[in-house]
């Protein structure tokens, strides 16, 4: 993504006179939070050169612009996947504009499969560490020490604190674990399943872990919460497709999507 289309990205949302101090990344079942944007003013992707083109069901391609609570916020309405391309840096030029534009921390959300018993489809999941299975990074390409970026908290343990005591405040159940990003778009095999267990995850999705490099390198703060619409593959008899972590998503964000907005709202960025 060239420095121009950045530049160019930024001035438009700046000429709309926000100021956003958290970006927030909508994944498959998230979408009703832009709903909830007061004062929302709403750019389609197309109009924004540094943003990406979408073609996956469930992601609309639209920035909303406004506040949840007192919070300034720049929602994403849908994300471009490495699955779609093979490109690891498809979000690139999204947030290197966000930054440019002041935003301080990367919300993000994402509909994965649990592989641990105790965390059930409909329920959610802070990431407190990630595995980069499909080992790419969407800094390929870049030079200078600033890409060996630092990954130790990468998603940041204030941030973390905080959602936990909205959760805590809201009576809901908000689990904490591992991530592990798989390129897809295949689902897993049992087999892998298997694997992932054995190296610490305890959800498996194929998003996520690229925003949080990049937002790292651009120096923002990570907060990552997972909703789980399925078991991972063999771990229960049910078959798995697109289809169905929809209408899991779709369900379980009517409890999800509330809470997102009380953790977004209390967080002091």
């Amino acid at each position: 993504m060239n420095d121009d289309a950045v530049a160019r990205s930024a001035e438009l949302i700046r000429a709309s006179g926000r100021q956003p101090a958290v970006a927030v990344l909508l994944g498959s079942g998230w979408g009703s939070l832009a709903q909830r944007v007061q004062d929302a003013l709403t750019i389609p992707y197309e109009q924004l050169p540094a943003f990406p083109t979408l073609g996956v069901e469930g992601h609309r391609g639209s920035l909303v612009l406004g506040r949840i609570g007192t919070q300034q916020v720049a929602v994403l309405a849908g994300r471009k996947h490495a699955y779609e391309t093979g490109d690891a840096a498809a979000m690139k030029g999204a947030l290197r504009t966000l930054a440019a534009c002041g935003v301080r921390a990367l919300v993000q959300t994402n509909a994965a499969g649990s592989l641990a018993a105790a965390m059930r489809p409909g329920e959610l999941m802070l990431v407190a560490d990630h595995l980069n299975v499909a080992q790419r990074s969407p800094l390929f390409g870049e030079t200078g020490a600033q890409r060996f970026v630092d990954l130790r908290d990468a998603y940041d343990p204030a941030l973390r604190a905080q959602a936990h005591a909205a959760a805590l405040r809201a009576g809901t159940t908000l689990h904490e674990g591992v991530y592990a990003w798989v390129i897809g778009p295949q689902f897993e095999t049992p087999a892998e399943i298997r694997m992932l267990q054995q190296l610490g995850a305890h959800a498996v999705g194929m998003s996520t872990v690229p925003e949080t490099i990049l937002a790292r390198w651009l120096g923002l703060r990570v907060l990552a919460v997972s909703m789980f619409t399925n078991m991972g593959c063999g771990l229960e008899a049910e078959p798995l497709s697109h289809a169905h972590t929809l209408a899991t998503a779709q369900a379980a964000a009517a409890q999800a999507v509330p809470l997102l907005e009380a953790v977004i709202g209390a967080l002091e960025v």
